[in-house]
């Protein structure tokens, strides 16, 4: 809000050449709060108006007036503005507890629709940490997409497809017990897909084998398809335990297997369009004049490829949801394929192609490297899981021995420290794996957020706090950097879905804590006469820090 009113002043003082949100662009906070709350650069103003920056700060200063400013001070090139405490702090109070939950809900998504491919874990392969980040990231965006207006259709896209099926059952084929996979699916599974791997170095026979097995897979092979089926259904019975772990639901399960028999429509489509040639006996589609290589459609052997199954699915995603935005939450090293997805749906004349995003990060690394399955390197998610819970068990129960439901409590918080060590980092880089640093109970992790929550709801017990007699016209210096963080909710909440970027929210929400906690540290909140007042501001703080917990995908106990 305050942005957008002195951008407006400021649009008015400086004339129409300068637009309300070219300046509102320029506001930015001060590092150091001595300097103000809001701070506007004139440097870019000098050449326009033939002067210098300082000269301009100062005028502009002179002539900026409003009931939200308490005074205004030019500082070199800067104008520095400090914010009415009083008129700001009952204002953030009285949006927060009228709106509670929905504080910070934007509009800008007009009830427009976007869909969300994410997780995507292979089947037959165990749900490694490699597919926690796409899980995450995927549900966090979906949340922060609902909080700004949007309808969502998350769709896990599972790997239930592909020339590693055909690798996977040539390998059960060969040496492969049957009783061993029933009584542990997915363990021996992987054993046989890291054996192929490990054997194909030595014997190149191998890997014809498994292109075979994968053509009797596309060719509806009665054996292929009967053993494909209960790899997949055991692997989802699996999959279900960890998602109901971690919370997260979706609104559709179409793996590539979906697919099959919709892919010669999307080839014959190419075809009309006179876009498929062939190149040493595969289809392609040519990408030169983008200077990317060729989109392969079709293997030599006519065997089908991720890309054929991709631009299948998105033509029949647009075709059921009329998507606004589709979003892939798929890791950096797929880049150039969804650039090659993306033209050759935009050749296809198709003009949503425009709305398909690729939303990629980085790797979840182990001692610096790449987790793989096929040479039988992988952490087990739901290990880390079951061991971040039991970590946080035993450490509630040595500080808290009394609690009420701590097995509960203590899975909230330990897979919540798993959700947050992902969600704090930006995106777009590496993750290393490291299960000290992410049950670490300190500093910045969930944990820590959670524990601020704990002890504000303990505050608010204790004072008995009635939320119908909350009190919002007072004023408190000390209050006001926790004021400030509160108030920027709605703006985080923004940024953080217009750049895809969760951390952005999982960062303020540890600036929010930290400035809660050095009020809590140096304030008397259940002081007789002001203990209202300050477990107004309390209770303010609660209900953002669960809100924000919650848009992340993390639950808030209100006992620790």
């Amino acid at each position: 809000m305050e942005k957008k009113i002195l951008a407006l002043q400021l649009t008015h003082i400086l004339g129409e050449d300068f637009p309300r949100d070219w300046v509102e662009g320029l506001l930015e906070v001060p590092k150091q709060p001595q300097l103000g709350d809001l701070a506007f650069p004139c440097f870019q103003l000098a050449k326009s108006f033939q002067t210098s920056p300082a000269i301009i700060a100062k005028d502009l200063a002179a002539k900026l007036k409003h009931d939200i400013i308490a005074h205004v001070e030019p500082a070199g090139g800067y104008v520095n503005i400090f914010l009415n405490q009083r008129f700001i702090t009952q204002h953030t109070l009285k949006e927060i507890l009228s709106e509670q939950q929905s504080f910070g809900n934007q509009t800008f998504g007009n009830g427009q629709t976007v869909l969300l491919d994410m997780s995507a874990p292979n089947i037959a392969k165990p749900f490694s940490m490699g597919h926690l980040r796409s899980t995450v990231i995927g549900n966090a965006l979906a949340n922060l997409a609902e909080k700004c207006g949007y309808q969502t259709v998350k769709i896990n896209y599972l790997g239930d497809y592909g020339t590693q099926f055909g690798k996977l059952l040539a390998a059960y084929k060969l040496w492969g017990d049957e009783e061993k996979v029933r009584e542990n699916t997915i363990e021996e599974l992987t054993k046989l897909y890291v054996t192929f791997h490990e054997q194909a170095q030595q014997d190149e026979s191998l890997v014809d084998e498994g292109r075979e097995w994968f053509k009797k897979l596309e060719n509806q092979d009665e054996e292929a398809i009967a053993l494909w089926q209960w790899f997949k259904d055991e692997s989802l019975e699996a999959f279900d335990t960890i998602y109901e772990l971690l919370g997260i639901t979706f609104d559709s399960m179409r793996g590539e297997a979906y697919y099959t028999d919709k892919m010669e429509a999307t080839v014959h489509l190419l075809n009309e369009r006179n876009l498929l040639q062939t190149s040493e006996g595969a289809q392609v589609v040519k990408l030169e004049e983008e200077n990317l290589p060729p989109c392969l459609i079709k293997k030599s052997n006519g065997t089908t490829i991720y890309a054929t199954r991709d631009l299948t699915a998105a033509i029949d995603r647009y075709n059921t949801y009329q998507f606004d935005e589709a979003l892939y939450v798929v890791g950096n090293e797929q880049s150039l394929h969804f650039q090659q997805i993306k033209l050759v749906l935009d050749k296809l004349g198709f003009e949503w192609a425009k709305d398909v995003k690729h939303i990629g990060f980085g790797m979840m690394l182990q001692s610096g490297k790449k987790m793989s399955t096929r040479q039988g390197k992988t952490i087990l998610l739901e290990d880390v899981l079951h061991e971040a819970i039991n970590t946080a068990e035993t450490s509630i129960h040595e500080k808290n021995p009394t609690l009420q439901n701590k097995r509960e409590v203590a899975r909230q918080v330990g897979v919540g420290a798993v959700i947050f060590h992902d969600l704090k980092h930006d995106r777009r880089n590496d993750v290393e794996f490291s299960l000290q640093d992410m049950l670490t109970f300190e500093g910045d992790t969930a944990p820590y957020l959670q524990y601020a929550y704990a002890r504000a709801f303990s505050l608010l017990r204790k004072g008995e706090f009635d939320r119908s007699q909350a009190d919002i016209d007072w004023h408190d210096s000390q209050a006001w950097p926790v004021i400030k963080q509160l108030r920027a909710f709605p703006e985080v909440i923004a940024q953080a879905y217009t750049r895809y970027d969760p951390s952005k929210l999982a960062r303020y929400l540890l600036d929010v804590a930290q400035a809660f906690n050095t009020y809590y540290a140096h304030t008397r909140i259940l002081d007789k006469e002001q203990a209202t007042a300050r477990l107004t501001l309390v209770y303010s703080f609660t209900i953002v820090m669960k809100e924000g917990l919650s848009v992340l995908g993390i639950q808030a106990p209100s006992e620790m």
